[in-house]
């Protein structure tokens, strides 16, 4: 199955493609992974981007599609991937649909998070990560035993850089001009589907889950 995950940040992406990718056996592929990967083992677009994010620019849509399209026709790909961060543009959508119908691999299903921005900056704004171990937590969902201090190692829990509320705002921000126009570009192929990002997180897996397996089933019987 070929799959993309859609919502903004602080929607709960990361925690549902973790239960997907373990329930699937697809990979999970990330805008940054790739990026990583792709400059690690040297490739021509790798080779490209290294140079950008080494000046502190952004990587031109060229560049990030060629390392997308790189990626999705490696052999662990062949039975389905999950995108998350790409597209985030009308342009990237149009690119990546034109590369994944070009390798017989097309998109479809995009799974869309929704959740009010006022909900996303105080999920973000109240997480907090260990500086010493990395744990995660959250002020009111997931605080810790003792306010700033790491359950585990007993590190001094700190607020990521881009979780301050300024930031968050722009992120938000960035989101709703840039890739919220996505969800029209998808309804109009019919391939998408939008779920409550605030509803307990086991039963909107189901949910998504469902709707996995009858792509899997068209799979086999096609």
């Amino acid at each position: 199955m070929h799959i993309i995950f859609l919502g903004p940040p602080g929607s709960g992406k990361g925690t549902q493609s973790e239960l997907i990718i373990n329930e699937f056996k697809i990979p999970h592929i990330s805008t940054g992974d790739m990026f990583r990967e792709a400059m690690k083992q040297g490739t021509p677009a790798g080779i490209i981007a290294k140079q950008y994010v080494a000046a502190g620019n952004l990587v031109p849509d060229e560049v990030t599609i060629a390392i997308v399209k790189d990626r999705i026709q490696q052999d662990d790909c062949k039975h389905g991937y999950l995108l998350d961060g790409f597209p985030r543009t009308i342009a990237q959508a149009e690119a990546l649909e034109k590369i994944a119908n070009g390798i017989g691999h097309p998109v479809q299903l995009v799974l869309n998070l929704v959740v009010a921005d006022e909900v996303l900056l105080e999920r973000i704004s109240g997480r907090r990560i260990c500086k010493d171990c990395g744990a995660s937590y959250h002020i009111r969902n997931i605080p810790p035993k003792v306010a700033g201090i790491c359950d585990k190692c007993g590190g001094e829990l700190i607020i990521r850089k881009d979780d301050n509320p300024e930031s968050v705002k722009t992120r938000i921000e960035t989101y709703h001009n840039q890739t919220e126009p996505l969800i029209g570009f998808y309804e109009k192929r019919g391939i998408i589907k939008n779920y409550d990002a605030l509803i307990d997180i086991d039963i909107l897996f189901d949910m998504i889950k469902k709707d996995l397996k009858k792509v899997e089933e068209n799979d086999c019987n096609s």
